[in-house]
């Protein structure tokens, strides 16, 4: 083979995972279930080339469900594998209880994957951490239990493994402040306190790159977000340095919440929450490169973006074709509705019920025959998610759609799909043909280069 046939195939292969994007924000439906990913206060742990996401199951509201560990390996289709650990009958994992931020790290000399979380009752007064252990990353694990650690409070926590394998717990002390303490060889214990930081800091997630280390973490003010910070250092003892805001300020961190910190090729990955306190099922994720110069962190705001893998990058979002839904193909019983915030103040509604109404986007370009993310921007009125079923060019999926947020200001939800090179592309939205409704679409985002 030639090189300018390889470079030419190369070039191919980088085309068609051109367009699969990160929707910050967007409702995430996992690929098997059809419904909104429930990882929430996640971390992530890589085996191989897999993703692993780790977090809160808030499906029901804020007490203690499940621990779900859902699998990728392109950081943007999701799929579920199960849960690692889920409600018993009574103890800490028992009714009403309090589990929140779930890590996972693995001790290579044992050969075991460990997973820390904040325990705790309905009125945050226990303030411990709990440990449990597996054979797998989302395998079962087995509960080992919960204590204060080296007797302080422990709510909001991190996980954090060095270069040498040596491992830290990160953790908010609401009396005394954030604190980096040592974790035994085995990792299931605590040994000493490394550094204390006199300011309460939640939400706390290390990164290292180069010579330094960046502690990042938000200010406590409850579910309501705040402009989250972060502090670098050359050693995780100190001294560090003070903390300096890393997203547009007055922002709110783009209203998140720190989670946890990706290193990605050269940079990293910011990975936050977008807490919906009066309704946590909908809580959606905002995920967003960071761009570091020194010790410098800057964080700006995207509708959009591409992560390439396999490569360690990321560009921005492709340009795209708009068609609005009341433009489109309407049949059995689909209608154009009122809808104030929407693009032209019109919306296509009664999508599936009991006459199964269907809207048809068709003549769809696309440049390059790819695997790409469709942006779909709806209203869903109700307090629970609304489903649809999506067929592109043929194949069928169920697509999730979020409440949003006043009944007239749409929100996104993100569609993985094959297109095709040129004007033949076609996009139904549908119902699940069992009576219900799916959401009142306002238009579609199609990438197009």
């Amino acid at each position: 083979m030639g090189l300018i046939q390889a470079g030419l195939l190369s070039l191919g292969a980088a085309v068609a995972q051109a367009s699969l994007q990160i929707v910050p924000g967007a409702t995430w439906t996992a690929t098997n279930t059809g419904n909104h990913i429930q990882a929430h206060g996640n971390g992530i742990t890589k085996v191989g080339s897999t993703y692993y996401m780790i977090g809160e199951d808030k499906t029901n509201g804020s007490a203690f469900q499940n621990i779900n560990c859902y699998s990728s390996d392109n950081l943007v289709e999701w799929t579920y594998v199960g849960a690692l650990l889920s409600q018993t009958a009574s103890g800490d994992l028992g009714p009403s209880r309090v589990v929140e931020r779930p890590k996972v790290i693995y001790n290579e000399a044992n050969e075991q994957y460990v997973l820390y979380m904040h325990i705790d009752d309905s009125s945050y007064k226990e303030a411990k951490v709990g440990v449990a252990t597996s054979d797998s990353v989302c395998g079962d694990y087995t509960y080992l239990g919960s204590w204060q650690p080296l007797g302080f409070q422990s709510r909001d926590l991190g996980l954090f493994q060095d270069d040498d394998g040596a491992a830290y717990l990160l953790t908010e002390d609401r009396e005394n402040g954030l604190r980096i303490d040592a974790l035994t060889d085995d990792y299931l214990n605590v040994t000493e306190a490394v550094y204390l930081w006199d300011i309460s800091i939640e939400a706390p997630s290390i990164l290292k790159k180069g010579d330094y280390y960046f502690m990042f973490g938000s200010y406590l003010t409850g579910w309501d977000p705040n402009d989250n910070v972060y502090s670098y250092a050359t050693s995780l003892s100190g001294p560090w340095s003070n903390w300096a805001t890393f997203a547009t300020v007055g922002s709110k961190t783009y209203t998140s919440q720190t989670t946890y910190l990706l290193p990605f090729g050269d940079g990293a990955i910011y990975m936050g929450d977008r807490w919906v306190s009066t309704n946590l099922m909908r809580s959606t994720y905002v995920w967003l490169p960071l761009t570091i110069s020194g010790t410098s962190i800057t964080m700006p705001d995207r509708v959009n973006w591409v992560p390439n893998v396999s490569a360690g990058t990321w560009s921005a979002g492709p340009s795209e074709s708009q068609p609005e839904a009341e433009s489109a193909a309407l049949s059995s019983g689909a209608a154009t509705i009122s809808c104030s915030g929407c693009s032209g103040a019109e919306s296509v509604g009664n999508i599936g019920g009991s006459m199964d109404g269907e809207v048809t986007f068709s003549g769809l370009s696309s440049s390059a025959a790819t695997r790409s993310t469709v942006r779909i921007k709806y209203e869903n009125g109700d307090t629970a998610q609304r489903h649809a079923n999506v067929i592109v060019n043929g194949v069928s999926q169920v697509v999730a759609f979020l409440p949003t947020a006043n009944g007239q200001t749409p929100g996104s939800s993100t569609l993985h799909c094959d297109l095709l090179a040129g004007t033949g592309n076609t996009i139904t939205i549908a119902g699940l043909g069992d009576g219900t409704y799916g959401p009142d679409v306002d238009r579609i985002m199609v990438p197009n280069t």
